[in-house]
């Protein structure tokens, strides 16, 4: 076996190593399981954070008409939507804090989903 050989087994199987961790694994990136939401739940950096969020949201709608209502307000991408909101004075209050409505309804569809 020569020297060129074993190199290229070397970054063949470190590649590889690399290909599984960043798939397999929360290593790199978070992985979710696959909701029926993922398109909405794709413009949130940090699912949990956005979960443990949405559950502090009283009154919040069921999953299918949270979906429903976001996908009309979410045309363009989230931060569109959220200088919408603060535009049109679109705030909800949430524990003490006052949030843009399509980040409430997009944290309450990541705590229902």
């Amino acid at each position: 076996m020569n020297r060129r050989a074993l190199l290229a087994g070397l970054a063949a199987a470190g590649g590889a190593l690399a290909a599984g961790l960043y798939r397999f694994t929360d290593l790199f990136v978070k992985h979710y399981p696959p909701t029926a939401h993922d398109d909405l739940l794709e413009e949130l950096g940090d699912r949990d954070q956005a979960a443990r969020l949405g559950a502090a949201v009283d009154n919040a709608p069921d999953a299918k008409a949270l979906a429903a209502r976001l996908r009309t307000s979410l045309q363009g991408d989230l931060a569109t939507a959220v200088q919408a909101d603060i535009a049109a004075g679109r705030l909800t209050e949430v524990k003490g804090w006052l949030l843009p409505q399509t980040v409430v309804l997009l944290s309450a569809l990541a705590a229902k989903s």
